[in-house]
């Protein structure tokens, strides 16, 4: 990963606006275990959220202890540097509100719709992230651009297209709910404008979007 002779205590963070490759392959691999999970254990909701749960509410103890302890905080960033920005060397990372955020979907919305949500969060959130570094010209607000947004939102309505012909049909209900379920998506990623982590954003907010949609749709 890194050059022979390389000390890694001065190989730099990312920032935000870096295209940061090993971290969107964390960020969706780490949303695939999550799906995992939940098939392993028959698509069990409760269990499957409270074993999220609990390992959201773990990492938040150790990030606390990390950014209490200097030392702890140099060893856990020698590991999770490939994966880390500069922005969270001393601020808590984005695994424990990407794994709460996820328990609270299926907590609170139907499962179909909550891991609908969660498939959002795994694949539109690092699309739009790579688009917007990548073409991003014309910025919606800071770090936010309109090319990201509408890579977002073009992932989001496929996602939701693939997903209603898998457990429903198609006509069209379907193509009204995929269009809203792309905007809902666009916007949950959005938010984090306002200082809130869009791991957690993106799974509550479309959740609670995409179950709005369905109690007029009747999707699913």
């Amino acid at each position: 990963m890194f050059a022979q002779g390389t000390n890694i205590e001065f190989v730099p963070f990312r920032l935000r606006n870096d295209i940061h490759l090993m971290r969107k392959a964390w960020h969706m691999g780490s949303g695939l275990c999550g799906l995992y999970i939940f098939f392993l254990n028959g698509q069990n909701v409760f269990k499957t959220a409270n074993i999220l749960m609990a390992l959201g509410c773990l990492a938040l103890i150790l990030e606390s202890m990390r950014l209490r302890y200097p030392r702890l905080n140099r060893m856990a960033l020698s590991v999770m540097r490939p994966v880390m920005r500069e922005s969270e060397k001393n601020t808590i990372s984005g695994f424990p509100y990407y794994a709460i955020g996820v328990a609270l979907s299926l907590y609170l919305f139907p499962q179909r719709l909550a891991v609908l949500s969660i498939i959002f969060l795994v694949f539109a959130d690092p699309i739009s992230s790579y688009i917007g570094i990548h073409f991003g010209k014309d910025k919606l607000l800071p770090n936010k651009s309109l090319q990201g947004s509408l890579a977002g939102f073009v992932t989001c309505y496929i996602i939701c297209l693939i997903y209603g012909l898998v457990y429903s049909h198609a006509d069209y209900r379907l193509l009204i709910f995929a269009l809203l379920g792309g905007m809902i998506g666009a916007l949950s990623e959005l938010l984090s404008y306002f200082k809130i982590d869009d791991n957690f954003t993106i799974p509550v907010f479309s959740g609670f979007g995409l179950t709005l949609i369905n109690l007029v749709l009747d999707i699913f």
